[in-house]
């Protein structure tokens, strides 16, 4: 018998990317439904769960722990990029898609949100959407 080798399962990451993208878009559509206390960060987090689901569908070997630190770093990257502010991109992030993506202004507790998400992601990954035996 071959042991074959854990994968996600490709349906699973595309449905738990657009049920968080859905998440996301109605945390910033409804936010009277999310707690005025935690302000935009659970979009955030909803964000970077995206993030996290989206690169499983593509990298379906991927360890889960490698598979974190890729989503992160790639949050990172954004959130650090909104310090640069040249005009095209200024441009770029003042349409709604770009801004969605790209977002606007860089924030520490940003960063925080995304760590978050990109936590609960994994561990959803990690129990749910892994497939560990053939």
């Amino acid at each position: 018998m071959f042991l074959v080798k854990p994968e996600r399962r490709r349906l699973w990451q595309l449905v738990a990317t657009v049920v968080v993208i859905a998440l996301g878009l109605a945390s910033r559509a409804f936010p009277q439904f999310v707690p005025a206390a935690l302000g935009k960060y659970p979009g955030d987090a909803l964000w970077a769960m995206m993030i996290v689901f989206a690169l499983g569908l593509l990298a379906t070997r991927m360890r889960t722990w490698q598979l974190a630190l890729w989503a992160l770093l790639v949050c990172f990257a954004v959130e650090f990029s909104q310090l640069y502010q040249a005009p095209w991109i200024i441009e770029i992030r003042a349409h709604t898609v770009g801004h969605l993506v790209l977002g606007s202004h860089f924030g520490w507790f940003d960063l925080v949100a995304y760590t978050a998400g990109v936590a609960v992601a994994a561990m959803i990954d990690k129990l749910a959407l892994f497939r560990r035996r053939a």
